[in-house]
């Protein structure tokens, strides 16, 4: 994996022609379909050998653990496909697909200086890139120069429009229903709950307290009894728990995405001020290695989150076929060792079966057929989805991994439960 200048096992970087080529295909803003003559030859990115995808993700701050989990995933899918001979694309062509990797560091700004190097890098499109505010930041350059940024690790509903995002689409669940999932249990759980909020004061933490207050609606069970903002850039939350905490809320909904010490924190000052409510996390930052450093965990009597796919914590996943695939290929192509501490590498993982389901179908290289061929894919049995689930990334608006269900903490992984 290379980072910021050269994709990885030094493929070629393209001739000047092919970035002459990407502003050219750029003019032409609209949804897939409607390439140039110059995209109806072969997109900038894509040879008869090869394919070279970005990705752009925090390797460095405060998501560093996530960023790279996010990377490594699809690192590791595409070299173990590489090694055993690369994919035969749609067009009949067989190519290996290179991963050309840059730093965000989780900041908007530097995200959408990486699209700018991707273009000048000669890459054919971006996929798998983590992050609701990075992903905005370049979402609209993206669409005006008709490039691929797909697959994208944010539950962001903009990313899946189509109408909005004619050249994105989102991996995950939206924030919005993983929200109102859990509205729903609670409205139906029959019990009194009183709930504070605290929600991460971007797209990210609103669309999680949308989903929540969309699940609750008309149930008398359920009030909130206050909500507190946070910046993704602060230190601590430290202020904003103990001022939740003094309303002795029994439900702690927490819309916090991937911020490891943010996420510990807030444990940790919820069990010094003495607070026991239930707890809430996102997908995204509920991993079990989270948990357990915060030393917090007995503080709450439940600990609830969601799920979109199986959970490679578990030992029946890991021995599965599928698992050591994984596994195998994560410890043999990337630096990870052990088990992952966040899903987001499994998850990259399942993205990456879903790009290579992609170019299997493709008919021509370029770009169009690309979105055509992703936008077509419907009941595919990915690995490591849910029991039943497949993608399907023909239904409007919607993700292609949809499907989810609420998890509850049994102290070395999560479970599914019905109420709370």
């Amino acid at each position: 994996m290379q980072i910021n200048s050269h994709p990885r096992r030094g493929v070629m970087m393209l001739a000047a022609a092919a970035a002459l080529a990407v502003g050219v295909a750029g003019c032409a803003r609209g949804a897939p379909g409607g390439g140039t003559a110059n995209e109806a030859a072969g997109s900038p990115g894509i040879t008869d050998k090869s394919l070279t995808l970005g990705i752009t993700s925090p390797l460095s701050g405060n998501a560093a653990g996530v960023g790279n989990c996010a990377v490594d995933g699809l690192v590791a899918y595409f070299d173990a496909r590489n090694a055993d001979g690369g994919i035969e694309f749609g067009d009949g062509k067989t190519r290996t697909v290179e991963i050309q990797v840059y730093d965000d560091g989780y900041d908007p700004q530097r995200a959408a200086a990486n699209f700018q190097k991707m273009k000048t890098d000669g890459v054919f499109g971006a996929a798998l890139s983590l992050g609701t505010p990075t992903n905005r930041a370049w979402r609209e350059a993206a669409t005006a120069e008709r490039f691929p940024q797909v697959l994208v690790q944010t539950g962001d509903p903009v990313f899946s429009n189509r109408k909005e995002s004619p050249w994105q689409l989102g991996l995950i669940p939206v924030y919005q229903q993983e929200g109102k999932a859990f509205g729903e249990m609670l409205a139906s759980s029959g019990k009194e709950h009183s709930v504070a909020v605290l929600y991460q004061n971007d797209d990210f933490g609103k669309g999680y307290v949308e989903g929540l207050k969309e699940g609750i609606a008309g149930a008398s069970n359920v009030k909130i009894a206050k909500e507190a903002g946070f910046e993704a850039t602060a230190t601590d939350v430290n202020a904003q728990i103990t001022d939740l905490a003094a309303t002795k809320a029994d439900v702690f909904f927490n819309a916090m995405s991937s911020l490891a010490p943010l996420v510990m924190g807030a444990m940790t000052q919820a069990a010094t001020v003495g607070w026991h409510p239930s707890l809430f996390l996102p997908s995204t930052s509920s991993s079990p290695t989270l948990l357990t450093p915060s030393g917090a965990v007995g503080n709450f009597p439940a600990i609830y989150t969601t799920a979109s796919s199986q959970s490679i914590a578990s030992p029946a996943v890991q021995q599965s076929s599928d698992g050591r695939a994984f596994l195998d290929a994560l410890h043999k192509y990337t630096k990870q060792n052990g088990i992952p501490t966040f899903p987001q590498c499994l998850w990259s993982w399942i993205g990456g079966s879903i790009l290579d389901k992609a170019f299997q179908t493709m008919k021509v290289p370029t770009r169009d057929s690309f979105m055509e061929a992703l936008r077509s894919i419907s009941g595919f049995e990915a690995p490591f989805l849910l029991p039943g689930g497949t993608i399907d990334t023909t239904a409007g608006d919607l993700p292609a991994m949809s499907g989810i269900m609420i998890l509850k903490y049994n102290g070395s992984g999560y479970e599914p439960v019905s109420g709370s």
